[in-house]
């Protein structure tokens, strides 16, 4: 299996609270610290429209997934004080998606069943 089909990538969507702006893109700094330390991230960045923050991230397994969870657990705090999610999805290969089932159930995710693509 090539590495596109066996990743997992995130998307989040936060809805920032009103005036939370400033708070929230500093705290996306540190979020961006811890995660560079981590083995199995593949890529991970931010981007911002209006009051609406989305983070794409992608790790190489399930397995990163939940380590990356682990390692920015007190940002996460932070930030659901500062923001809503508003959505989320998780897309990679149906075997890897069932590792995460459990452990992100309570989040409501929508789940996206890796079909094909091309990597460079």
């Amino acid at each position: 299996m090539n590495p596109i089909e066996c990743s997992v990538s995130l998307h989040p969507y936060f809805k920032v609270h009103a005036g939370q702006l400033p708070a929230v893109k500093a705290l996306l700094r540190a979020f961006v610290a811890k995660t560079a330390t981590e083995e199995k991230v593949i890529g991970y960045e931010f981007t911002i429209n209006g009051d609406e923050v989305f983070c794409r991230e992608a790790y190489t397994s399930a397995e990163g997934v939940l380590a990356h969870l682990t390692n920015v657990d007190a940002e996460l705090d932070k930030m659901r004080t500062l923001a809503t999610l508003a959505r989320l999805e998780v897309h990679g290969p149906a075997g890897e998606l069932e590792k995460l089932k459990g452990p992100l159930g309570a989040l409501n995710p929508q789940w996206f069943v890796y079909e094909c693509g091309v990597r460079r």
